[in-house]
């Protein structure tokens, strides 16, 4: 067995439907007074919602995530309005680009967060933070950006439209994949990452299909909800290095960037990392991990190629390049030649072979 280090950061986890009642509970158990609700323009009712139920201990509502990837403008604008109505704490109600703002802020200003997750991202369970400025998105990892408390309400989760949910459960179905090969990956990481893909795999095409019934997505949830403990405890590789390179150089949309790149990434490195493609083909009940997971997106009905999402076809140079520099460690080296021939593939969105 290859020798390992494990750390479990401390967190709360309230999962169960209606647990958004429970929202002023989890604030005052932080010695909160003034929670600012910080939330994207369409999840306003959400936001809205929270302000009623936290009472006097709201300081309202910021619904101004407009963008993903957290620009540092973005960034600015909230926290200028968090300092202006004192708030002593963030609570974000929405996907990954809302739980970035609000990790952007506690990074920068040791405040804590309550997340109320409304899509499959993940990251709300992670340490894992990114902020793009001048066209590059930086990351980095402090357990500042952690939230404190989690609450999982699926009930959140049934409005999600068809064209999100699909796109968002590969994302979470990405940390799963990776946490299975990355350079901090346990036994205990391996577990969680290949029942998390077992519950995506088998919710996704439900959810898609029957948006409103609350099974299948208490199943997504729950696949989320181990993705972002493995992409916390493992780290990443190459499939997160290139969707960070394409989201934050290229500005293509977060979970439509990951759904596309990860049967290609996974191609890249089935040699070099052979019993962890083993694990996800058994996981996915498949006999080829990669193209087990391209057939998922088709049959969902998520993109399968860079240029239906907007990627320019003369910027995959530029992408292959980007990559290249401050690589993350990935089990097969990183050689531009062959990044360029993934993107290629990406960009056309070719099934594996």
């Amino acid at each position: 067995m290859q020798p390992f280090v494990y750390e479990m950061p401390a967190h709360r986890v309230i999962f169960a439907p209606g647990s958004i009642a429970r929202l002023p509970e989890e604030v005052q158990r932080l010695g909160a007074t003034r929670a600012v609700v910080i939330a994207m323009p369409t999840e306003k009712r959400f936001a809205d919602e929270a302000h009623a139920r936290l009472g006097d201990m709201s300081a309202g509502v910021y619904a101004g995530v407009v963008a993903q990837h957290v620009p540092v403008e973005m960034l600015k604008d909230a926290r200028a309005h968090a300092e202006k109505v004192g708030a002593d704490c963030y609570v974000v109600i929405g996907g990954g680009s809302t739980v970035g703002v609000g990790k952007g802020l506690a990074l920068e200003t040791g405040l804590p967060i309550v997340a109320v997750p409304t899509t499959y991202a993940g990251s709300e369970m992670t340490p894992i933070y990114g902020i793009t400025e001048g066209g590059i998105k930086k990351t980095g990892r402090s357990h500042k950006v952690l939230p404190k408390s989690v609450i999982y309400d699926v009930n959140l989760t049934l409005s999600l439209p068809p064209h999100i949910s699909g796109p968002s459960g590969m994302n979470a179905m990405a940390h799963c994949v990776e946490g299975l090969y990355a350079q901090d990956t346990n036994p205990i990481v391996v577990l969680m990452a290949a029942e998390g893909m077992r519950a995506l795999a088998r919710a996704l095409p439900v959810v898609v299909r029957e948006p409103g019934d609350i099974e299948p997505r208490t199943d997504a949830q729950y696949g989320a909800w181990l993705a972002g403990l493995v992409l916390g405890s493992a780290g990443t590789a190459i499939h997160h290095k290139l969707c960070h390179t394409l989201g934050g150089s290229f500005n293509l949309p977060h979970a439509e960037t990951h759904t596309v790149i990860l049967p290609h990434a996974m191609v890249y490195n089935r040699d070099a990392a052979a019993d962890a493609m083993k694990i996800a083909a058994e996981a996915l009940g498949v006999k080829d991990a990669a193209q087990g997971v391209y057939d998922l997106i088709v049959r969902i009905g998520a993109p399968t190629a860079l240029k239906d999402i907007g990627m320019p076809a003369d910027g995959l140079d530029r992408a292959a390049e980007l990559a290249t520099q401050n690589p993350y460690w990935n089990p097969r080296p990183i050689e531009r030649a062959g990044l360029r021939e993934l993107l290629q593939n990406a960009y056309e969105g070719k099934r594996p072979s």
